[in-house]
């Protein structure tokens, strides 16, 4: 991982796709959170630094993940997550139309884990995903995603089932071995802190990944 940004009350790193956000029943070691608990720890198991999870991404999806190293600065980010501006880039299947819009629908996850949406709001959650798309190449199209809510597999959902899924996603519907990893990646974040209260922004650079496939983009 690299780190983006740290001070005291925070980490802001940048995560490579396959590494797990957290621990599973089957992984506990090599995740972006135990990474960095070992890496506040110094080496030294007892010490009392710890980092506290914020926000998660999928393990395939690559980009911004903020951890926080108290619970009191965790509980301001979480109780803020609406208010922090989040930016997605995606390599999707086929072109969109139009070229800037958004998607909304009410999302809800079966017992397979598997998440699609419903037309009945007392069983799935509303969900709200902004895109613009940036640069077209025959069969693929690289889309900057505003993400206006933040539901498990939201991104991959709403654009898989309009017919443009995420390159690289074999749980909702690759069209092809066009990429090796999932074309996802969370480029920027926008929060205030939860110190100093001061307006905090970062962002990355589109993975060298997204470049072959998509070539240059200009700014």
């Amino acid at each position: 991982m690299t780190i983006l940004h740290e001070d005291k009350e925070l980490l802001v790193v940048e995560k490579p796709s396959g590494l797990l956000s957290i621990g599973t029943d089957r992984e506990k070691s090599r995740t972006a959170h135990h990474l960095l608990g070992e890496y506040v720890r110094k080496g030294n198991p007892k010490s009392r630094n710890r980092v506290y999870v914020v926000h998660r991404l999928d393990q395939d999806t690559s980009g911004i993940l903020l951890f926080a190293k108290s619970e009191a600065a965790k509980k301001f980010l979480q109780e803020n997550w609406r208010k922090t501006d989040k930016h997605y880039l995606a390599i999707v299947h086929g072109h969109l139309t139009p070229k800037e819009g958004r998607i909304s629908s009410y999302l809800v996850e079966n017992a397979a884990l598997k998440v699609y949406s419903t037309l009945d709001p007392a069983r799935g959650k509303l969900s709200h995903t902004e895109y613009k798309v940036l640069k077209e190449i025959p069969g693929l199209s690289l889309v900057d995603i505003h993400l206006l809510t933040g539901r498990k597999h939201q991104i991959r959902v709403h654009f898989a089932e309009n017919g443009h899924p995420v390159a690289g996603d074999k749980k909702y519907g690759d069209q092809g071995p066009v990429s090796k990893r999932l074309a996802l990646h969370a480029r920027s974040i926008a929060f205030v802190h939860p110190f100093h209260g001061r307006p905090m922004t970062f962002q990355t650079e589109i993975p060298e990944d997204f470049v072959r496939l998509i070539g240059r983009v200009e700014r």
